[in-house]
Parts: C-alpha cells; structure tokens; sequence
C-alpha cells in the first residue's frame, strides 16, 4: 500500500471509535482495524457513570471526572442515551454509610453546577436542584399507595413504581434516586459506524486482524510504523493501541512491558413483567465479592431486564482477573475463561448463572422471582492500567515517539483519551497545531434517529440479543 495515514488506530471499541471519529472531525486521514464483523463489540456498558455513584469505594476525585467525562460522551451520542434514573440504596447488613452517599450526592450537585457554568450545554441531566431526591421511610410508604404510572416524568413517580416492587424494609433509609441515566452500547455502536463508513477522513478496516507492528521510525522512508495483516501492510505516521483487554498484545510487537490487570465480568440478560409502568435502575450496594456483593437491576425495552451481581456465583468469576508479571506482556486467562470470550459459553452455565442472578435479586424485589432466562449474557474483559481493582477511570499513556496506549477503564473517559492523544498527534507536528477544539461532531450529528434503531437492531440480533435492547426506554427529546 503507497498510502500514507497519519494515524493507525488498532481496535474498534469504545476508545477506538471515538478516536477515530474525532480526527475524522478535524479532517486528519486515520485508519482503524477492527478484528470483529462490527464495532464497539467489547465489555457491555449501560449507563453513563454520571458521578459514579455505582461506586461507594472510589474517591471524590474519580466522582467528578467520571461526570465531567460522561456528560461530554452523552453530548456527543445522544441518541444512545436513557433517560431513566436509577434508584441507590444501602441494605441495612451493608458497611456503607447513608450519610456518606449523600455527602457525596450534595457535592456532586455543586460539581455539576461548575460543569454548566463552564458551558449551559452540559446540563444534560437537569436542573443541578433535581440531580437527586431524597426519600424517608415515612415517604417511601406514602408513594406505595400512589398508582402505577406507565410513563414517569418526576422522581415521585419512579419512585412510586419501583417501591411497590421493592422490600424497602431491608434497606437503610433514606433512599435516593439520581438523575443517573442509561447508555445503549448497541446504538453507540450503530451511530459510530455509521459515521465512520460516510466520512472520507477515516479508512474503516472490519474483520482485519492486525499480526505485527514493524517500527520504522529510523528509517527516514517518510512514516513511522507499518501495521500488518494478513493480506496487507499499512503505513501510518502515529500508531494508537486501542486494544482494550489486548493492549498487551501490541505492546508485545513492539518489546514494551506495562503492569496492567485484565478483569472478565458478565451480566445476565432476564425477561420480567413486573407493572404497567417503567421503573428505574435499582442499585442495592453491597461489598463486591462477597456473597452479598452489589445488586443492579437495569431495565431495558418489552421487559427485559439485565442483571449485575457482584459475587463469584454471578458476574464476578474464579481466576477472573490476571496480572501482568515477570516477562508475560499480555496476562492471559485460563481456557475456560478463554472460551466465553470466544462466545463459547456452555449453555448449562447460562442457564444456572442467569437463575442465581435471578434468585440474587429477589432478596430485594421478591416479585422477580417469575423472571425468566431472556438471552446470552453479556459480557467481556476490561483492562486496568496499574494494579489498583478499584480505579474507574482510565487514561492515555505515550511510551513511545508517536505511540499512544488507550487505557480507558470505563467508556465514559473515551472523548477524554481522544482528545488527549490528538493534542499529543499536534504536539508531534504530525498533524496541525492550529486545530479548534469542538464540542460536537458533524458525523455523529447528521445520522438520523430511524437509520441508527435499524443498525442497532441488526447489531443486537447478530451478537444473539433479543432486538428490543436496542431500544430505548424512553425517546430522546
């Protein structure tokens, strides 16, 4: 190949996608390889971590970087986000503290309230006064008697819904629901390869395995590295690892070596009538890896509902998480692990993982207990940079001249990692220093709400998910 990228991007998740998307904004030629038959195909996500409130355990600090993070990605898709808060709560056998969440609640407003004095366009979760509302026993006893609302437009009315299904007896109170909406990775991923198939700036290779990096820097031919595949060898002036779980492997070709952790988690995907009415995200925290580790209840479109149980019995799994050491580049798991990322999963193990979840969550909603199996899991591998389980948001490392490692943990810092490695492309004088900073996307922002449900539709039925999950609860406005 004679062509010439300035930037060769390696993997089409959630860190790839946008990278590419956002040089293609700036008009600067990229190529991206992705191995799969579509993108964004990697660990699920269903909601955007606005404040982390899913994390009792993580810092302040990591609190408003992931919201000041996920506002920016929801400006950007949209159209993949639900709009539907989510219930938090402490079942009173937890640890945690009320108190402590709701200190964390109140200095999360005032974060948000920055984040719109910066820019009004990022109030995208409300009015920072209605970011969250507190519940009292004495209030969640009141709401019960309310009637069902098919379509609520207050946090009393979600409130209302879902507490009609929960044992709030077994809560701390008080209760909270916070304006933490949902995030849709199958239209995430239709929005953005439809994007990246319309605009000239980016040379979107699907089914490509990349199998070396040759490192030419020296060599004054003119460009940097030449990224092979089977058929072919591409020639680009910055190299991007967006790798995710398989960053190791490019770090390999290169006789790199990083400390990273490899994670493997899977939810479950379950089919429950439970009212004539949507309820939010229900949140029962609880200490990860125990076996009263945390409860999350997601709801999706037609009753279907995905499970995350945070014990060794349901999402989390023995020796799944490895460790870089010695001389080993890419931690590896063991075979059985291997196979579920091959999309091998015994169907005896589905159908007892998806029960247990089942069961887990009938400790708090009794009713689900009629849930049934509704689909595979879904699941996948994350990296963490570092040794630390409990870091949620990534970052970029540069260890080499026109090299980037994307790092990202959650994908709510992608546009973060993005933007980071285009200022460094600047800093190199691969591309120019001259470039506006932007907000939005012309690509992103030309698809139609119709042409991304088709494509997010075929991408769920391909990957063998019930249709409707590709949906969103309630249509953006």
């Amino acid at each position: 190949m004679s062509k010439i990228y300035h930037v060769g991007i390696i993997g089409g998740g959630v860190s790839g996608v946008v990278t590419a998307l956002q040089l293609a904004n700036y008009g600067i030629e990229n190529i991206l390889f992705e191995q799969g038959a579509s993108l964004v195909n990697g660990p699920p996500f269903c909601h955007l971590h606005a404040g982390g409130n899913l994390y009792p355990e993580i810092s302040d600090e990591q609190c408003k970087l992931l919201m000041r993070q996920s506002i920016e990605m929801a400006r950007l898709f949209t159209q993949s986000i639900d709009q539907r808060p989510t219930f938090i709560s402490i079942p009173k056998s937890e640890k945690f503290e009320v108190a402590k969440i709701e200190n964390r609640l109140n200095m999360l407003v005032e974060h948000y309230k920055q984040l719109i004095d910066e820019d009004p366009a990022n109030a995208i979760l409300g009015a920072p006064e209605d970011y969250y509302k507190i519940y009292s026993k004495e209030d969640l006893v009141a709401l019960a008697e309310k009637p069902t609302v098919k379509r609520p437009n207050t946090h009393d009315e979600w409130i209302s819904n879902a507490i009609k299904l929960i044992d709030y007896n077994k809560l701390k109170t008080p209760v909270f629901i916070v304006q933490e909406y949902g995030w849709n990775l199958f239209r995430l991923g239709a929005q953005a390869q439809i994007a990246l198939n319309r605009t000239e700036y980016c040379s979107l290779k699907m089914n490509s395995e990349v199998t070396n990096i040759k490192d030419v820097r020296n060599l004054n031919l003119g460009y940097n590295w030449q990224i092979c595949t089977k058929d072919s060898v591409y020639k680009v002036n910055y190299l991007v690892n967006s790798c995710g779980f398989n960053t190791g492997r490019i770090d390999d070709y290169l006789q790199l070596k990083a400390e990273r952790l490899i994670e493997f988690k899977a939810a479950y995907v379950s089919k429950w009538q439970a009212i004539a009415g949507l309820i939010p995200e229900l949140i029962f925290h609880g200490e990860r890896g125990t076996s009263h580790g945390m409860v999350q209840l997601t709801p999706y479109c037609e009753d279907y509902y995905q499970i995350h149980g945070m014990t060794m019995d349901i999402t989390l799994f023995e020796n799944g998480v490895v460790q870089s050491k010695g001389n080993e580049v890419q931690p590896e798991f063991n075979e059985g692990i291997k196979q579920k990322l091959d999309r091998a999963w015994e169907e005896d193990e589905v159908k007892t993982r998806t029960e247990k979840a089942i069961e887990f969550v009938t400790k708090f909603v009794p009713s689900f207990k009629t849930a049934t199996v509704g689909g595979p899991p879904m699941y996948g591998a994350q990296q963490i940079p570092g040794d630390d389980l409990n870091l949620r948001v990534g970052d970029v490392s540069f260890p080499y001249r026109s090299y980037a490692r994307s790092e990202i943990v959650k994908a709510s810092s992608a546009l973060t990692a993005a933007n980071q490695i285009i200022l460094k492309i600047q800093e190199e004088e691969i591309i120019p220093s001259t470039l506006i900073k932007s907000n939005r996307n012309s690509f992103l922002d030309s698809i139609s709400k119709n042409e991304i449900d088709k494509l997010a539709s075929e991408l769920a039925f391909q990957r063998g998910y019930p249709e409707a999950m590709a949906q969103l609860l309630i249509e953006v406005q």
